[in-house]
């Protein structure tokens, strides 16, 4: 299985910002650093963002910070997002596949379990653990040139009971 390349930017964007934890990582420095697009990096941020793997915080200080703490993050959760296909052969899609041996060839099969194993491999690695790996990653990305913002504390907002429905006075 390939990976698209939507899915390692995305994956960098993690670490990049896990590497850069407790403060707000920007688009243009991101960018800097893997000498990849900004507009490339914002359409990747959408599902990560949509997924809660990053937040956003907007205004002339913003950036972006994981959505979670990056050992919550395993390499599955960015592929499930970011993936748009698993089809390993052309009989993964039943639907499309025009092969005789559809139902009863074994290598739909074979394949289910590879993608599986593959799978479970993903949700064991962390991006905590990409970037425990390589304990210069700051210096290597060049978060330590840069002038240190700090990440603004979450809000954790408490949800409002929706307004009850009241009839008109007559």
């Amino acid at each position: 299985m390939r990976l698209t390349r939507q899915t390692n930017y995305a994956i960098r964007i993690l670490m990049y910002c896990a590497t850069n934890e407790g403060q707000l990582s920007r688009i243009p420095e991101i960018a800097s650093a893997y000498t990849v697009s900004e507009l490339f990096l914002f359409k990747i941020l959408q599902p990560l963002v949509e997924n809660g793997l990053v937040e956003t915080v907007r205004g002339r200080n913003g950036g972006v910070r994981l959505g979670k703490p990056a050992d919550e993050i395993s390499l599955f959760d960015v592929v499930r997002v970011t993936e748009d296909n698993f089809s390993m052969a052309e009989c993964f899609d039943s639907d499309t596949a025009d092969c005789p041996l559809i139902d009863s060839c074994g290598l739909n099969a074979a394949l289910r379990e590879a993608l599986g194993a593959f799978f479970t491999v993903l949700q064991r690695h962390t991006i905590a653990d990409l970037i425990a790996a390589r304990p210069n990653m700051r210096e290597a990305l060049g978060i330590d040139h840069l002038e240190p913002r700090k990440s603004e504390p979450r809000k954790v907002e408490a949800r409002k009971p929706a307004a009850e429905h009241r009839a008109p006075a007559a």
